[in-house]
């Protein structure tokens, strides 16, 4: 049972960035395709961005594409997401999820194991 752990949340203006962090303790996590979702009140649980073990293939959600980029150094076992330009319908909890194969997919069921979230919200 890989336990992802989301990092980096916390207030920032509009028009800052915000880089969030995604790690696990166990190995396993880099074998896995890793998904960021962000869920807002109210809203459904959406995808931010998601790549593939490797990290060289990635998707993007329709609302962040252009303006998030994700990455991942499997030597840390860490996955990061990097928001530009953010705006406040940006604000919401962001959710790291360990997928079920080593390849992504665009919607929550293709992933088996989520961190708990980490809150972003965007002033103004």
């Amino acid at each position: 049972q890989v336990q992802p752990v989301e990092s980096g949340g916390g207030l920032v203006q509009t028009g800052g960035s915000l880089s969030l962090s995604c790690t696990a303790s166990e190995r396993t996590f880099s074998e896995y395709a890793t998904g960021w979702f962000r869920q807002a009140p109210g809203k459904e649980r959406e995808l931010v961005a998601a790549c593939s073990w490797t990290g060289r293939s990635t998707i993007y959600g329709e609302f962040v594409e252009g303006r998030a980029t994700i990455s991942r150094d499997n030597a840390k076992n860490t996955v990061y997401l990097q928001i530009n330009d953010l705006k406040p319908e940006d604000t919401a909890i962001y959710y790291c999820a360990s997928g079920l194969s080593g390849y992504y997919g665009p919607s929550p069921e293709d992933y088996g194991s989520w961190g708990p979230g980490t809150q972003v919200t965007v002033s103004s």
